[in-house]
């Protein structure tokens, strides 16, 4: 049955070299056998009933009426009552058929979506973009529902009801059937010129959905940037210009589109003109009776009724190639960090929390590298701090502790293991990292918390808000860790975000903690308290922090200092102060001259 759909994917992208495979819609429809077999089968049982109506019509007018028949008009009658009957449960049948397998395939398609994107690295979300994706889980897959629930209800009916009243037609007349087939002929030219410059346009009207999308995406995110800057006249005018575009593509197709219906009309209302007309000659001479005529024209209209809808199939199925196409590329995406087959290592805790040698690193096909030759060890319980210029390389070298992404060469290893080696589930649970960018999901601030770790207990998730110096202002919130987070978390400060991300980290107790700038929003005294509770609670914790500040990394053990991809300098404050060129520039921007003095 996928071939229709199959048919339409070759009609979007006419490429010659398109394999001929079976698609990925063959394993959804495979879930819905009993659909897909039921419900075609009972539509082709009301379009056999309904090709008997005109028949039984045209009796009771030749026979019933000319005749004076009561009674053969009241048992044609009940026939013509039962006709409708059943046809309206095959039909009833056919359409929950439809709907169960519509709705059954579009959920299966945006679970296995979203499970796919969600083992994304970093890297191929940001190659796809996160609008397009959004795009393809949502409107792509409801425009495969539709194609889903045609090919049961439709695909077949039209078609069968077409062939059906031809053959009817050369059994009633011969000579004034060949008006059906002439018609036939001439509307399936008016089809093949109309959707042939039609269905190629479906594929980019769905990227003109993408672009428009992610405008959308931009100004909803950055709202405040675009009113700050006073550039919402700029921003409407953008949305506006891939508006009109999408606007000018679809008016387009719907031009095209829009011809197949009064074409047809014309064509098939003309055939039934000269089927009455010749009809009625045929009826003076007596070769032809008047319920005959009737059922000719009632075969006419069927055909024209059946040709408008599957012409209407067609580009639902079109619409529907486009976008298996674009899903099935997510599907069969091959990501670029894959959990390792037979990955089942356990953390040896006696060797070195994290060590990385000889790294280099670079994104997707970019020459230029990100790291270079980057080696060093960090201890179990050690806190180490990296510090570094914008673009030095300091969350890249983090990223790749996560495995967020996969290092070009060398080793980075954790706990004497190398990171392909655990699986995701274990590398991530003990070892957590508080991002960049502060993000908590629409929910309550225990339900945010509970993130770290789903069995905490409402005492664990307060000692965590409580080093994370959160709790005082989770305290204030109405119904405290029940408090409503909005989404986006609009309600909260940039400072109360980032903290509450330090605490959600905190309640799993992970090993290997990671701070990638996460105490940027924070004042300095907020700041010192928390890295004085992460030092007093968590001092058998390893402790990574990336910073740009001076003042949270110059206590650590041990600070790494980053220069254009690479490690210039690893020792303590003082040491490197002394004797780190990179170093002590950093420190004379930030620091007094009573704080330089004191090193």
């Amino acid at each position: 049955m996928s071939i229709f759909i199959e048919i339409a994917i070759k009609n979007v992208y006419n490429t010659n070299n398109y394999k001929r495979k079976e698609i990925v819609m063959k394993k959804y429809f495979s879930l819905y056998k009993k659909q897909f077999i039921l419900g075609p089968a009972f539509k082709l049982a009301e379009a056999i009933l309904e090709l008997l109506v005109p028949l039984v019509v045209a009796q009771i007018i030749d026979i019933g009426i000319a005749n004076g028949d009561k009674s053969y008009i009241l048992k044609m009658g009940v026939i013509l009552f039962l006709l409708a009957f059943f046809g309206v449960v095959f039909a009833i049948i056919c359409q929950y058929s439809a709907a169960v397998a519509q709705q059954g395939v579009g959920t299966h398609l945006r679970n296995d979506l979203f499970k796919k994107i969600n083992i994304m690295s970093e890297e191929d979300i940001e190659k796809f973009g996160s609008a397009t994706l959004i795009t393809r889980i949502t409107n792509d897959v409801t425009q495969i529902q539709s194609a889903v629930a045609m090919l049961i209800r439709l695909v077949f009916r039209s078609p069968f009801l077409i062939a059906g009243s031809l053959i009817m037609a050369v059994g009633l007349d011969k000579k004034i059937s060949v008006i059906f087939f002439v018609s036939a002929i001439i509307v399936s030219v008016i089809l093949y010129i109309v959707l042939s410059r039609s269905l190629p346009l479906y594929k980019t009207v769905q990227s003109k959905l993408d672009k428009l999308a992610s405008v959308v995406k931009d100004n909803l995110s950055g709202v405040r940037v675009v009113r700050a800057f006073s550039k919402t006249e700029f921003e409407k005018k953008r949305f506006k210009k891939s508006n009109d575009e999408l606007t000018e593509l679809n008016v387009k197709v719907g031009t095209l589109t829009a011809l197949l219906n009064p074409l047809t009309f014309a064509v098939l209302n003309g055939a039934i003109v000269l089927i009455l007309y010749l009809g009625g000659i045929k009826v003076n001479t007596g070769s032809l009776q008047q319920g005959e005529v009737l059922a000719f024209t009632n075969y006419m209209t069927q055909i024209l009724l059946s040709i408008i809808v599957f012409s209407n199939v067609i580009v639902i199925f079109t619409k529907a190639g486009a976008s298996i196409f674009r899903v099935k590329e997510i599907l069969e995406f091959k990501t670029t960090v894959n959990e390792t087959e037979n990955a089942d290592a356990t953390p040896d805790f006696s060797k070195p929390a994290v060590e990385f040698d000889s790294v280099n690193f670079s994104y997707g096909t970019a020459e230029e590298r990100v790291l270079s030759n980057i080696s060093f060890a960090i201890n179990s319980g050690e806190t180490v701090g990296i510090i570094g210029g914008t673009g030095s390389g300091k969350s890249t070298l983090v990223n790749l502790i996560m495995r967020f992404y996969d290092a070009d060469s060398g080793s980075v290893k954790i706990y004497g293991n190398a990171v392909k080696d655990y699986k995701f589930s274990t590398l991530r649970k003990f070892s957590h990292i508080v991002p960049q960018k502060s993000r908590l999901f629409s929910g309550t601030v225990k339900e945010n918390l509970l993130f770290g770790n789903e069995n905490a207990s409402d005492e664990e998730l307060i000692e965590a808000l409580k080093i994370a110096q959160a709790y005082e202002f989770v305290k204030k919130m109405p119904d405290f860790l029940d408090a409503e987070i909005n989404e986006n978390s609009k309600n909260l400060s940039g400072g109360q975000k980032q903290r509450l991300c330090i605490a959600r980290a905190l309640v799993g107790k992970p090993e290997i903690l990671i701070f990638d700038d996460s105490s940027s929003a924070l004042d300095f005294a907020t700041d010192a308290r928390l890295r004085k509770a992460i030092h007093d609670e968590l001092n058998r914790t390893t402790v990574i922090t990336v910073s740009q500040r001076v003042n949270t990394v110059k206590n650590a053990d041990r600070i790494i200092v980053m220069n254009d991809g690479e490690v210039c300098g690893i020792g303590t404050h003082s040491e490197l102060f002394n004797s780190n060129e990179v170093y002590n520039e950093i420190c004379l921007s930030q620091l007094s001259e009573r704080e330089v003095g004191a090193v």
